[in-house]
């Protein structure tokens, strides 16, 4: 079993930036392959950002290429998510995801995700 707990989302304006962390604890987090979720009040959750159980590869949603970064620090057992130059659109609960799948399969398919976290709110100001 593992847990998840999400933290840093919060109002900021466009353009600006907010840093989310996730906490995992229970099994070992460096085994699992962890990723970012996000959903919009009346829309399905979507793939934000995914890293590799190493670190070394990380794949984006184009919705948010170059302006998020998706890092771990596996000695922490943490995953975080920069997200620069937001926009009004990036608004929405911001969930972290833990897969014993590869990187590719998650960025595919949430029916691979084995744990969710209960989510962090990210709202963006015009």
């Amino acid at each position: 079993q593992v847990q998840l707990v999400e933290s840093g989302g919060g109002l900021v304006q466009a353009g600006g930036s907010l840093r989310l962390s996730c906490a995992a604890s229970g099994r070992t987090f460096s085994s699992y392959t962890m990723g970012w979720f996000r959903q919009a009040p009346g829309k399905e959750r979507e793939f934000v950002a995914v890293i590799t159980r190493s670190g070394e590869t990380t794949y984006y949603a184009d919705s948010v290429k170059d302006r998020f970064t998706i890092t771990r620090d596996n000695a922490k057992n943490t995953l975080y998510l920069q997200m620069n130059s937001l926009k009004p659109e990036d608004a929405a609960a911001y969930y972290c995801a833990a897969s014993s799948a590869t990187s590719r399969a998650m960025k595919a398919t949430k029916a691979v995700i084995d744990y969710w976290g209960k989510g962090t709110l990210v709202t963006v100001s015009s």
